[in-house]
């Protein structure tokens, strides 16, 4: 082994090339006394970046409601909790792997995964689902076919493996990703409230325990490219992108949830983003202690590392645990078993500082408070821009027939179905997968072992949205409709809206724009939770997605998480014959939501610029809880979300499974066929006019009784028959069976 030389001090353009900018490298200096050697400005440059310090939107999260009765762990921990009662919690995060994976799709997607499930079950919990938020680039565009196959395979390729179903999610696609694609993975998990695993270090002495596999070169200055833009030298950062192993991921979370039955473990931390270095100083800095490592026990699988290199390295299925002194033995049996890597590399010392020896000699030695809680927090320039474009007039108007728009619609790659996709992933292993997001607009995972007698058992329901198209054109009401779409998912479902996570992936903060997008969308999120009582409990932000200065469409992504109490009160989305289909929060004489049509704008007018359609949120909440109780009253057979493409292709979806027909029954004004009318029509049946739901049912009386009682607006669409036409009288006729072949079809025809 070739001794360090520790006395070579970093140089400025050595520290930039570490993405750390000419202000830090000379606070650094200024703060530690002395110019840091590569192994500590590599650990500042880490710990500095937008990946670990959230240094451009912190001081906006910080603003976000976090607290609420059910909230066990807010934002801080690996992961955020939920009490869901009977002593049970759900935890739950989501998390990005944007970069890897357009640099290596398949080891992007799969490191992503396996780096979410650490941060679940490093609380404790086993992982009970995965769900994935994925945008792509144009579906024409030379690499989305690559990029797209070797995304779902590496999804597949790690969840599979590991034996966790993914349940659910949305793919998009857009130009604006042509060179930035997003994979943003989520994982839930379900725990004991009273076998909950925090990563605060405790007790000085107290052994310093790495587990899992051997540290590679794979993944060195991960967290920096994370946080930078690309340019078109983006095969030179494959070094850059981890090697992850479902296999081991498997066998480490095995062996961790075996440690967590004993009463051994103190803490634990998943070597994530910055490996080592964050988890050794993020755990320290929690409990308020000191740490020291000996680098020379560090389970290394290749020859010569550099401390530089073993603290940066992000190889994958690794943890940090903090044990209780004289417990190492006990332990390391248990990881010995499984066949994992197990050293005592270090102990919990007073001096809040991350010391690192080997060889005998000190290599570095920075004070944990500058590196976390003096880290830096910037307050970035913002401009939040609001789209004045108003597409009234003939802009948006399109005179194609209704069954021509309808079927546009139906089969863009933006409405489809994504079966060739989900198919690829194993949503049924474990046995409690209930829906997967095709039979309900939720994806629903029975709570194992809930049944009690007669009681079927409770379910825990989960949602992802965005609308970016809202966000460019007013990060405000954005992100409210944000929050409020993947809260209507579970209203719709039959689930209650307990909390959320987020994803914030965004362009470079350093523009006022971009920024402006990052304040606006939260200022939305934070209203929109606070006003539907679904704090934020976890989350993360993925900045600089934009290459060679062109950024991707703002995209704020929401996981939420709901309960259902009683599985036998789950609402599915497909109608049957012979219901009632009633539009829940319809204003009959509201015509004009058209000029607020997202996908029928983008499908037609290839523009996304456009004036977005307001929320209200008291009205908002009011139909959540109207629903919730007509469905306690058995009053609903299915129900379905009004959102991207408004009323008729939302109604479509829900008559597709088993081809249905129905005979429209238009308001009023838009029965008698002239050009004008026909422009309502076009309002009426595609606006995105929001905080609506669409139900069917068999006993309408018993709903209008309940509407009058409740003062909520519905509106009578029709009655479903087995025709399989949805007649839309005096204008046109729909073909259900040709938008079945469309909506099954339009994806695997274009990556065949």
């Amino acid at each position: 082994m070739t001794k360090e030389n520790i006395n070579i001090e970093c140089t400025l353009n050595q520290a930039i090339e570490m993405g750390l900018t000419e202000e830090e490298f000379k606070l650094i200096c200024q703060k530690i006394g002395k110019t840091p050697n590569l192994t500590e400005a590599g650990i500042c440059s880490a710990m500095f970046s937008e990946h670990c310090s959230y240094k451009s939107s912190k001081k906006w999260l910080k603003t976000l409601p976090t607290s609420g009765d059910h909230v066990i762990q807010g934002p801080g921990e690996n992961a955020g909790i939920i009490d869901i009662g009977d002593d049970q919690a759900i935890v739950f995060k989501i998390e990005s792997h944007n970069h890897p994976s357009f640099i290596d799709p398949y080891q992007g997607a799969a490191t992503g995964v396996g780096g979410i499930l650490r941060d679940v079950f490093t609380m404790g919990a086993r992982p009970i689902a995965l769900m994935n938020v994925l945008r792509f680039g144009d579906i024409n565009h030379s690499l989305t076919n690559h990029l797209l196959r070797g995304v779902v395979e590496g999804i597949g390729g790690y969840g599979n493996c590991i034996g966790i179903p993914t349940v659910g999610g949305e793919t998009n696609f857009n130009k604006s990703y042509n060179s930035n694609i997003l994979v943003n993975a989520m994982a839930t998990g379900l725990v004991n409230k009273n076998k909950i695993f925090y990563s605060a270090a405790s007790g000085v002495g107290n052994p310093v325990i790495y587990v899992g596999a051997k540290t590679g070169r794979d993944g060195i200055h991960g967290a920096t490219m994370a946080s930078a833009e690309f340019s078109d030298d983006t095969d030179s950062q494959k070094p850059t992108v981890q090697v992850g192993d479902p296999f081991t991921g498997k066998l480490l979370l095995e062996a961790c949830l075996e440690l967590m039955k004993t009463e051994l473990i103190l803490s634990i931390q998943d070597m994530g983003a910055a490996g080592l270095t964050s988890s050794s100083v993020e755990m320290a800095s929690k409990g308020n202690v000191g740490i020291e490592i000996d680098l020379d026990e560090i389970p290394l699988r290749e020859k010569n590392m550099s401390s530089y290199e073993i603290m940066l390295s992000e190889s994958q299925e690794r943890m940090l645990m903090i044990l209780k002194k004289g417990a190492e033995e006990d332990a390391k049996k248990i990881f010995k078993k499984w066949d994992l890597d197990f050293a005592v590399i270090g102990k919990i010392i007073s001096p809040k500082k991350i010391i690192l020896k080997k060889e005998n000699t000190i290599v570095c030695n920075l004070p944990l408070d500058f590196l976390v809680n003096e880290s830096p927090e910037l307050d970035r320039e913002y401009e939040i821009k609001t789209s004045k474009v108003n597409l009234s007039n003939n802009k948006i108007f399109n005179k194609k027939s209704i069954k021509t728009i309808i079927y546009n619609i139906i089969g863009n790659e933006n409405f489809a179905s994504k079966k060739w996709i989900y198919e690829q992933y194993d949503s049924s292993v474990m046995g409690d997968t209930i829906s997967i997001g095709i039979k309900s607009d939720a994806s629903i995972v029975k709570i194992h072992g809930s049944e009690k007698g007669q009681f079927k058992g409770k379910a825990v329901a989960i949602s992802t949205d965005c609308n970016s198209k809202y966000i460019l054109n007013n990060p405000i009401e954005g992100g409210k409709i944000t929050v409020a779409e993947a809260a209507r998912n579970l209203v719709v479902s039959g689930a209650k809206p307990l909390a959320i996570t987020n994803n914030l992936n965004f362009g470079n903060p350093e523009k006022k724009e971009i920024m402006g997008q990052i304040v606006g969308s939260i200022k939305g999120i934070k209203e929109a939770c606070e006003q539907l009582n679904t704090p934020v409990v976890s989350g993360n932000v993925s900045l600089y997605n934009e290459t060679n200065g062109k950024s991707i469409l703002p995209t704020p992504v929401i996981g939420m998480v709901g309960i259902v109490n009683n599985i036998e009160k789950i609402i599915y989305m497909n109608a049957k014959n012979n219901e009632t289909l009633f539009i829940i929060g319809q204003d009959e004489n509201k015509y004009d939501g058209f000029l607020q049509s997202s996908l029928y704008q983008e499908i037609f007018c290839d523009d996304l610029l456009g004036q977005v359609p307001p929320i209200d949120l008291k009205k908002e909440k009011q139909i959540h809880d109207f629903v919730m109780k007509l469905n306690d009253n058995e009053v609903i057979n299915s129900a379905h979300d009004i959102s991207d493409g408004g009323l008729l292709p939302c109604m479509i979806e829900m008559l597709l499974f088993n081809k249905l027909g129905i005979n429209i029954n238009l308001p009023p004004r838009i029965q008698n066929l002239n050009e004008e009318n026909l422009l309502f029509l076009h309002g009426w049946l595609f606006g995105e006019d929001q905080s609506r739901i669409i139900i069917s049912t068999k006993k309408p009386d018993k709903l209008m009784e309940f509407s009058k009682s409740e003062n909520i607006k519905i509106y009578c669409i029709g009655k479903t028959n087995n025709t399989g036409v949805v007649e839309i009288p005096k204008y046109d006729s729909i073909c259900i069976n040709k938008c079945l072949d469309l909506y099954n079809n339009a994806i695997p025809n274009l990556f065949p």
